[in-house]
This record gives structure tokens, sequence and C-alpha cells, in this order.
């Protein structure tokens, strides 16, 4: 073989291995770039798919994933076990600035603030917040509707735009806005629930909102292959109450008709079930539509008065203190002494007397409850001692939270009973000088009913998540107040009120019921003691007594034209008891007539 044919052959080969080492790196480079390619299809694709489909479904997609939605408020009928929403939501629009867009925000402000009728203040604080050229979104307004939403489309704003949101709706009105409360927006137009279910469980209906991040370009538009993130929206939870739906009506609507019949000036309602402190009902007057919340004369409305209301309860306020009396021995119901009419206690320079300055003689305790002697409470209260009284004041939950789930509820004051000096506890024993609210009583009353057993009133039955979970609130005993023997001997009593007291109009013929009469005076506004014209008539109880199926407290302020409760409260007690005996299909278990 020659040199020179060696030569090709050898730079040949080499030539061939040079090739074959080049076609290698070729194929991995082109391995390695599908791969990339691959992968990042994956992650448009499947990691990110729900990033660029809100993308590409356009701004209304991208709010749904971004803004949850608000839970329901919903009510149980007990009858068919069906649900009724008292709070949901309805389309309307949110109208939103991207300030980026707009030039002259002064301008803008002005003529979004015309159409809204803002105040000056206002619209020079929209201004402001329009005026920040790298702020993409600022809300203006929420529920907007349909009509205002078309006027502020013609006006062609730059930046101005909307998208259809929830609205929050409450379709049974008669039910009552203090249950609910309602959705507001605060000084920088996002939504917050205040007052009722809606400001207690802000948090858990509002649901989380998610969140879009990503890299955009000079002129702010996305970078498909920038960095970007997507997380929705978690809607927020639906509460179920534990009222009734029927029960909540008909107790509403009789005290609206005692209101208007008394030309009262407020009142309230409150019906538990005596076992397990679960609310059937409660109602409050003077009452507002939660849907028009902003017409209201006045934001005192908006408190419940059956947990914000604290009052002196006066006479329903005795059978706690025969409790305790019979409680721990000090007196039973055959228990005598003589009434003079009035005694005098340390701390005070005159006699306390009795209603209408009666004089009674020689009664029993029973009488004492029947006749609403407030000589025979202090006696009962000197008889178990001071401090023996004061503790179970406390044991039966007064002057505390109860812990109702519903916004601004209030604890009374009892801190008058922290002082030695008698003539404090002397007048607590006949519900003077002390402050409860309506819930307070039922629930005390509730304890008797309960054999002693003082039940947490709850009023929140379970909590859905957006996650399919569920919470069921269950029952809380709190403690045992009294002895279940004292209790039936205080039930007996109690329906000894009804048959021989001043609590006839609360009887329901064919069952046993038990309660008591309170005709509270109003402390003066402006000065020490009592205003002579006005009164608050309560009535609390529970039945049949045998098998207490609710425990309930009725109350009406101010009633014009009557002054004693066993002409207002009274009869208001009595219809509702035997609508709700009627409603239980409890049978009668005594003469009709």
């Amino acid at each position: 073989m020659s040199e020179e044919t060696y030569s090709k052959k050898k730079w040949g080969a080499k030539t061939a291995q040079g090739k074959d080492w080049r076609v290698e790196f070729f194929r991995f480079g082109c391995v390695l770039f599908a791969a990339i390619i691959a992968m990042r299809l994956f992650v448009l694709q499947i990691i990110d798919h729900s990033f660029y489909q809100a993308l590409a479904s356009g701004q209304h997609e991208i709010f749904k994933e971004l803004f949850p939605e608000r839970g329901e408020i919903l009510i149980h009928d007990l009858k068919d076990e069906s649900l009724t929403a008292l709070a949901t939501n309805q389309q309307l629009a949110l109208v939103y600035a991207d300030p980026r867009n707009i030039e002259d925000s002064e301008k803008v402000a002005e003529e979004i603030g015309d159409l809204f009728a803002y105040e000056e203040e206002q619209i020079e604080a929209l201004a402001e917040r329009l005026n920040q050229p790298e702020d993409p979104y600022e809300p203006i307004a929420h529920d907007v509707s349909d009509e205002m939403l078309e006027k502020i489309i013609a006006l062609e704003l730059p930046g101005i735009a909307y998208v259809r949101e929830s609205s929050r709706l409450y379709p049974e009105i008669s039910m009552g806005g203090h249950i609910t409360g309602f959705v507001g927006s605060d000084e920088e137009g996002n939504l917050l629930g205040r007052y009722g279910i809606e400001g207690y469980f802000e948090d858990l209906l509002a649901g989380t909102p998610g969140f879009l991040r990503s890299e955009r370009d000079i002129a702010g538009r996305i970078i498909a292959i920038g960095e970007h993130s997507l997380q929705p929206a978690v809607d927020g939870a639906d509460i179920v109450l534990t009222l009734d739906r029927t029960i909540q009506y008909v107790a509403c609507s009789m005290l609206k008709q005692a209101m208007d019949t008394h030309q009262a000036q407020g009142g309230s309602v409150v019906i538990l079930e005596p076992y397990s402190g679960r609310v059937y009902a409660m109602c409050g007057y003077p009452d507002y539509d939660p849907n028009h919340y902003g017409e209201a004369d006045s934001i005192t409305i908006f408190n419940n008065p059956a947990i914000f209301d604290a009052y002196e309860p006066g006479s329903i306020f005795k059978p706690f203190t025969m409790a305790a009396a019979l409680d721990v021995g000090a007196v039973t119901p055959s228990t005598t002494y003589e009434d003079f009419g009035s005694v005098m206690v340390d701390g005070w320079y005159k006699p306390i007397g009795n209603a209408e300055s009666k004089v009674y003689g020689v009664v029993d305790m029973t009488k004492v409850l029947e006749s609403s002697i407030n000589t025979g409470m202090i006696f009962a209260m000197r008889a178990m001692g001071q401090e023996t009284f004061d503790q179970y004041v406390k044991d039966f939950g007064f002057g505390q939270l109860t812990g109702i789930e519903l916004d601004t509820e209030m604890p009374g004051d009892i801190s008058s009973l922290d002082k030695k000096t008698e003539i404090f506890s002397a007048t607590a024993s006949f519900g003077q000088g002390i402050t409860t609210t309506p819930l307070q009583i039922a629930a005390a009353y509730a304890a008797i009913a309960n054999g002693g057993i003082l039940q947490k009133p709850y009023i929140v039955d379970e909590i859905r998540y957006d996650n399919g979970t569920t919470e069921i609130k269950n029952t809380s005993q709190v403690r045992r107040v009294i002895d279940e023997k004292t209790s039936r001997l205080l039930g007996a009593m109690l329906v000894s009120v009804i048959e021989h007291g001043h609590g006839a109009r609360a009887a329901v013929p064919g069952y046993y019921i038990a309660g008591k009469t309170g005709t509270a005076q109003v402390a003066k506004e402006d000065g020490v003691g009592y205003d002579p014209d006005a009164t608050i008539g309560s009535f609390a109880g529970f039945g049949p007594v045998e098998d207490p199926k609710f425990a309930m407290v009725v109350r009406i302020d101010r009633p014009q034209g009557v002054q004693w409760a066993e002409s207002t409260a009274a009869p208001l007690f009595g219809d509702i008891a035997k609508f709700l005996l009627q409603y239980f299909e409890v049978a009668p278990t005594r003469s009709l007539e």
C-alpha cells in the first residue's frame, strides 16, 4: 500500500470519528431541548392550566378566580327538615378603576361622584385613590344596579370598568335583621359583615381571596414565558342556624302586633329549647331591612335588643332569688313571714316597700311569688345570706356574656353586688339595681326548666365549609346551678303564679305553664331615680312544666296607656306559648276549661 493511500484512509477514519462525535452531541442537544419543551408544555398546560384558562376567559373569569363567593346563612324548618336562606347572593356589578389608564383623576372622580351623589370629601378621597399610576385596581362601588351601571358605561370614562359579582340578598326580611346583620363597605370600598351573624362570622362567611402574580413587560402586558402563579379563592362557609323558620316568623309577627297594640317603643322575644340551649326564635323591635340598611334612621337600630339592651329586669328576677334560698334550705315553699308593707335595710335612708304600698300580713314563699312581694324577696335573701345570694346570681350567668354567636352581645351589670352594703343585695333580690339582657333571663329560666342545669345558648347548628366538610355545633353545659329537686319545687310555685297570681293571662288552657311577670322601672337618663311615666313589661317562663318544650321571655318597652306587665307581656307570652304547644304537638294534660 502506498503512503498516499494509507494517509487517505487514516485521515478518513479520523474524519468519520469526528463526524460521529458531532452527530451524537447534536442528537443529545435535540433530546435535551425536546425535554425542556415538554417540561415547559407540562407546566403551561397542567400546572398553570387554571392561570391561562382564566386569562383566556377574560377579566370576569380572573375576577371569579380571585374573589370568593360569600357563604349563605340558612334557617331550619323543623317540620320538613328543609333549609331556607336568610342571606344569599345575587349578581350585581362591582365598578372599579385601573388608575394606570386614568390621566385626569379629579375629573373622573367628579363625574363618578355626581352619579353616586358623593359628598365633596368623598370625591376628594376618590380622586386621591385614582391618582396612583402604578395601581392596577381600585374598587369604587359594590352592588351597583343595572340602571346605574348603564349611566356609568354611557360616560365612557377611561380606566373605569366593571365585573359581575355576588351581592348580598336577604329574601326573608320578616325574619329579623338583628339576626343576620348586613354586609356593608368600609372607606376603601371593601365588603365587610356587620352585626348579627354577618359580623360575628365575617372571616368564615367572606372566604379567602386568591391572588395573581405575573411578570409584565413595559406596557403592562403579561409575559407568557415569565414567572407567574395563580392561587384560586376559597369560597366562604355556609352558616346553618338553630332557628326554626315557622317559630321565628310567628314570634316576630306576634311581637310586632303587640308593639302596635300598645304603641310601645321597643321589645324582644327569645325562645330556647331548655335541654340544649338551642335558640328557636329571637326577635327584636324596632327591626330593619338589611337589604336597605342605609335607610335606617339611627345606627342604634342595628343592635339586637335581645342581647344588647341590658335593663333592670324587675320581678321576673325574683324566681332566681327564691331558687337560691330553696336550694340551700334557707326556706321552703311553705315558709312564712309577716309582711308589714315595707322594711328597712342597711345603707338606705328610708324603708323599701311593696308595689302600690300593699301590706300582705303573714304569707308563705309561694304567696310571695304569686303576689310579687318585694319584702318577701328581701326576707329570702337575708335567710340565705348576702354572699350566698350574690354567688347564685353569678352562677345563673348574670353579669357575663352568654357566648351566643352574634355580634354586639352585652354582659349586663351586677357590679353593685360586689359592694357589701345590704341595700344592693336587697334591691337585686327583686330585680332592681342590676341589669340583664333578655337572653340571659331566658337562659336562666331554661336552667330551672332543665332540672337546674344551665346550658350555653347557641344559635349556630352547623358550619359547612367550601371543601365539603361540616362542623356540627354541639350543646354545651355551663354548670349545675340548683338541685333537680329545687327546680321541681320552684316550677310548681311558678305554675301557681299563673294559676293564682299576676300571670293569669299567660296561661294556656289544657297545660301547666310556669312563669312570672315583671314590671320594671326605667332609670332616668338625666338624673338619679326612675322615670315615673315609663315602665318595661316582661314575662318569662317555660312549659309544660312536667316536660318543658320551651323557655321564653318577652319584653315590651314603654307601652302607652298600660302600666303593668300582666296586661302587656303576659298576653303575648300566652299567645306564643299556645302556638308553640300546638306546633310541637304536645297533648293537653288537663281540662281545656
